[in-house]
């Protein structure tokens, strides 16, 4: 491993220095757990109580092309909660070269790629979650004109430092149509997109080889208002429960999603609404459902807010566009919707003297109501209908800056979601959790990059394990150095835990480090919308991450 970090970066050198034309640039990141026995926390360490994650990335550009390579190792095993895919790997993971002019750009190798939304075709690199899905193969993008352009991909998903079994391969095209048509009162966008899916289907005349999936989809912006629609269509497909058929028929699948905003200095309304019915897209049929999220070929994210404080990430939820079709759970996809709404008051106002501003949310997502023949294995599902509620949020904050030196941030918010979704079982089975979660959040800043920050925090819950109190304390010596101590007591429980947390960074040009020891409260991390289960543990971490 030292060999070649080293080699990497003298090879970084020598062609720095012998290309007069030529840049590199890239990145090294580096992150490590120590787990500890926890007899407090019932935690006994694993054997291989060392495991680390560690990407190194290279890329060099000369003149229009561009070249990159990572390395990734996962060595002694991967962090806990990564898929067992990683453990005891390392390996080239991706490499491409592509080549830019004004309209072409050809992508070889191993590269990333969305249509639209992301809904149809989406693959991205997120190490925080343990995904990678990247696609390899050749990705061509045409862009004759600023009015229109096209792109098409061929290629396997990552899996690994493998890839899938299934090919993908996909057109997407954008067309201006104000540009088009010379419209200045309106700004519209159209788009169209397919991808495919073939897999061998071992002479089966049940399992279709080729899956297909067609989209559209239509932006506009007049004036203040701004809004889209995008629908796609997936061929009928075999159904997949832990790499069995569950079932001899075919099912289709559809996503439909509507956003609507408006937006003036001072206001912005932005509201979505989806409907999903058995819209997941894998590279391999057999990959359906994996709780690591490997070898997805679209993105069907939460559509929350996303939350950034320790009690309210205990109840987040996470998608559920799954049909099953089984004796002890059945279920066809999800429809919601989410509403946004920030205000910005004037300055001079009577709730802060710099500035305040008002956000609120309000978001619910439940299952598609349908009825299941269970002598014939189908289903009908309505359109919306009254399904069962999954979850509910509604959540309000403020923010205030009474000074150049003071800022503060009040939050509420009210939960409500299916115990299933959130721990794990069989969707409406168990019943829901209801919560709300206060939070209090100040920042004093001082002279020379100094600042103190803390919360407080409390969530009141009758179900599940009951109340919560958290506290965060965070100072910056400087720009570079940062300490914080952190704790989530969950008082109300069988046992009265504490989830503490302590540590500090350093950065300095290019490079920061930080460290943490602590323990891990077990259950979903999300980025994004996208949410991996993470176990419990103590121990100690390290994150290591230089760019160049």
């Amino acid at each position: 491993m030292k060999k070649i970090i080293f080699g990497a970066f003298m090879l970084m050198g020598v062609l720095g220095f012998s290309q007069d034309n030529g840049y590199f640039f890239g990145g090294l990141e580096s992150n490590s757990q120590w787990l500890l026995d926890d007899e407090d926390f019932d935690f006994i360490a694993p054997e291989d109580q060392f495991r680390a994650n560690n990407y190194l990335q290279l890329n060099y550009t000369l003149g229009k092309f561009t070249a990159g390579i990572q390395y990734e190792s996962y060595l002694p095993s991967a962090l806990l909660g990564y898929s067992p895919t990683w453990d005891g790997e390392n390996g080239i993971g991706t490499y491409y070269l592509n080549f830019r002019n004004e309209t072409l750009d050809i992508t070889g190798g191993y590269f990333y790629e969305q249509f639209g939304s992301g809904l149809i075709l989406r693959t991205w690199e997120d190490r925080q979650l343990g995904i990678n899905n990247a696609l390899k193969g050749v990705r061509v993008k045409f862009s004759p004109s600023t009015t229109f352009n096209l792109t098409g991909v061929y290629g396997q998903t990552r899996n690994g430092f493998d890839v899938s079994e299934g090919v993908i391969q996909g057109l997407d095209a954008n067309l201006d149509l104000s540009d088009l048509m010379k419209i200045d009162a309106v700004d519209l966008k159209l788009g169209a997109s397919y991808v495919g899916r073939y897999q061998s289907n071992g002479s089966s005349d049940t399992i279709p080889a080729n899956v297909n999936a067609y989209g559209g989809r239509l932006d506009f912006v007049v004036s203040n208002f701004y809004g889209g629609i995008e629908a796609i269509t997936k061929d009928p497909d075999v159904l997949i429960n832990e790499e069995v058929v569950t079932t001899p028929q075919l099912f289709d699948g559809t996503a439909l999603q509507l956003n609507l905003g408006y937006a003036q200095k001072g206001l912005g309304i932005n509201s979505t609404f989806r409907r999903l019915e058995n819209f997941t897209f894998y590279a391999d049929r057999y990959a359906e459902g994996n709780q690591y999220n490997e070898q997805l070929v679209n993105y069907v994210p939460a559509i929350t807010k996303q939350h950034d404080y320790l009690l309210s990430n205990i109840y987040v939820y996470n998608s559920q566009p799954r049909l099953l079709f089984s004796e002890n759970e059945k279920r066809a996809g999800e429809v919601g919707a989410q509403v946004d709404v920030y205000y910005s008051f004037d300055k001079e106002s009577t709730l802060g003297k710099i500035g305040t501003k008002l956000a609120g949310n309000f978001s619910y997502w439940a299952g598609l109501e349908a009825t299941y023949n269970a002598d014939d294995l189908t289903y009908d599902a309505k359109f919306i209908g009254d399904g069962d509620r999954y979850f509910r949020d509604l959540n309000i904050e403020i923010k205030n800056r009474w000074s150049s030196k003071w800022n503060t941030v009040l939050s509420y918010q009210d939960v409500i979601i299916d115990k299933a979704v959130s721990k794990g079982g069989i969707l409406g089975s168990e019943g829901d959790i209801r919560a709300q979660i206060a939070v209090i959040e100040g920042t004093r800043r001082f002279e020379k990059g100094k600042a103190l920050r803390m919360e407080l925090q409390h969530l009141w819950t009758a179900d599940d394990d009951k109340n919560w109190a958290a506290g965060v304390l965070e100072y910056n010596f400087n720009p570079a150095i940062t300490v914080y101590a952190a704790d989530s007591w969950n008082y109300g429980g069988e046992k009265e835990l504490h989830y503490y947390s302590v540590g500090g960074s350093y950065s300095k040009g290019r490079a920061r480090f930080a460290m943490n020891y602590g323990r891990q409260r077990g259950g979903l991390i999300c980025v994004g919308g996208v949410c991996r289960e993470v176990p419990p543990s103590t121990g100690v971490t390290a994150n290591l991450v230089v760019t160049f």
